[in-house]
């Protein structure tokens, strides 16, 4: 180990302690715990004794009750019995969605009938005869604010990142609309919500107008994501609360998603140093000439979505219940497979496997870095029902990673090498969507996933491959991103 080396150890422990410390302390003196409400799992989060409002808070699309903690805890510390739950097919849910997507009647019905229950459930259980606040994310959003609709006894509604075409001048009366800076067209909806009632209203601003009280909230410096872990949304969001309620609380948010961000970067930096502890591995890579390096980018790129496509054309190819996970794994295949071919009439060969960094691999990927961001961040970690899903999903992500592992050198490759074969990835799932945007919509939007999981385990990656060989490389990361679009995106079943 080097002395660069031991430098990132102790700098990133300490920086993983520090940011541990940090963001349990924002848990501490509550109680929390996992509950069922009407088939639905939920985190129940209140100081010991809170006889407090009850709020209830649900996730946007692809997300998950862990993801909006920075909202939920704050409020459950302020005093309120705060349920943030899992909606069908997200999460802890088993439950597929299902309905049709297309259409108000369909999948958003059925998920306002959940939200429903779940209010009914907590109403029950903390017997809480007073008005139930509801706060939601995206998709949410839509869904609480139809879910007011057809019970007279919510009362204030907090919608973060916003759209809803159930809005109007009249309804609902009591509502805080909070936008990212970085999302233009839902701070324009939520202008228009203020304008319905006055058209010279402006961010920041409360309207009123008889029993109708409105505000739409700017987070500054975030976007559709990080606004859930803003402090000037998460701080307005409480503020509103307690103006609805007449209460008075000196909660202040803390900086989870800061923390968050410094524990996650550190557990990535501690690979760099440990991977010098794994057996080493001497592969010696042909040099790809440009233009070899080019057909393999741009062949699997664009014939990888059209051979995909047609795949999914075939009567009952749609076998995997996750949204778009069926073509994926065809893609990766494909595109794998394509790759692979001119890379192996190019010269190149993965060399022999070093089980031991591929374990390491794995072990650190989905335990330590996965559990980490499961209990702090976003859900990752599988119900029963999708490891048979992450499976099916590793028969096209293996082999794709290896790919990976081989074009971009093993670790030694240049940066503008790895940044063009990854790009080529993203384009070729561009144009899938292109060719069939009508089934593979949801496909643009795990390019996010795809492009966080190649910024941080691409990184852990390319270390180990330089110390052990892209053959660990391809396994472990093939293996962690099956797991990472396995538990991404929701369960859907078009039945029932």
């Amino acid at each position: 180990m080097t002395m660069w080396q031991r430098v990132v150890l102790v700098l990133a422990l300490a920086l993983a302690v520090l940011s541990l410390w940090q963001l349990e302390g924002a848990r501490s003196g509550l109680e929390i715990r996992s509950l069922k409400a009407a088939q639905t799992p939920v985190m129940r989060a209140a100081v010991a004794g809170a006889d407090g409002p009850v709020v209830i808070v649900a996730h946007g699309f692809a997300g998950s009750s862990q993801m909006m903690q920075g909202y939920a805890l704050p409020m459950a510390r302020a005093g309120y019995r705060v349920w943030s739950f899992d909606f069908h097919g997200h999460g802890r849910n088993p439950q597929p969605m299902s309905g049709d997507v297309n259409v108000i009647e369909g999948t958003t019905m059925r998920l306002v009938d959940q939200t429903l229950a779940v209010v009914a459930a907590a109403r029950e259980a903390e017997s809480w005869t007073g008005p139930v606040a509801l706060v939601g994310h995206s998709m949410a959003t839509d869904i609480i604010i139809r879910a007011a609709a057809a019970d007279s006894g919510i009362g204030t509604i907090v919608a973060i990142s916003a759209f809803s075409q159930a809005v109007t001048r009249d309804f609902p009366d009591d509502l805080l609309l909070i936008s990212g800076q970085g999302e233009p067209r839902l701070r324009e909806f939520a202008l228009d919500t203020l304008w319905m009632i006055d058209p010279e209203a402006i961010e920041g601003q409360t309207v009123t107008a008889e029993t109708i009280r409105r505000a739409a909230i700017v987070a500054p410096g975030v976007e559709h994501v990080g606004v859930l872990f803003s402090q000037t949304g998460q701080q307005a969001a409480l503020d509103w609360l307690d103006f609805s309620y007449d209460r008075a609380s000196t909660v202040i948010p803390p900086a989870t998603g800061g923390w968050l961000a410094a524990l996650l970067a550190a557990l990535v930096a501690l690979v760099w140093p440990i991977s010098n502890l794994l057996p080493h591995n001497t592969v010696h890579l042909a040099v790809l000439s440009r233009g070899q390096f080019a057909l393999a980018v741009l062949v699997p790129a664009i014939l990888a979505p059209v051979f995909s496509v047609l795949v999914g054309m075939v009567p009952g190819g749609n076998l995997l219940p996750v949204l778009v996970a069926d073509h994926l794994a065809v893609h990766l295949l494909i595109y794998a497979l394509l790759q692979m071919t001119l890379l192996w009439r190019a010269g190149l060969r993965p060399g022999p496997l070093s089980p031991a960094a591929a374990a390491f691999l794995v072990i650190w990927g989905l335990a330590v870095f996965g559990l980490a961001l499961d209990r702090y961040g976003a859900n990752f970690l599988p119900t029963s029902e999708r490891l048979w899903i992450i499976a099916a999903l590793a028969f096209g992500a293996v082999p794709f990673m290896l790919a990976d592992a081989l074009v971009t050198g093993a670790g030694h490759g240049s940066w503008g090498r790895r940044i063009l074969a990854r790009f080529g990835f993203m384009v070729s799932l561009g144009i899938a969507v292109a060719l069939d945007p009508a089934e593979l919509f949801f496909l643009a939007l795990i390019a996010p996933v795809i492009l966080l999981f190649y910024l941080i385990y691409g990184l852990m990656g390319r270390w180990a491959a330089q110390r052990s060989g892209p053959a660990a490389a391809g396994l472990g990361l093939g293996l962690a991103l099956a797991w990472a679009l396995g538990v991404s995106f929701p369960l859907f079943s078009a039945a029932g």
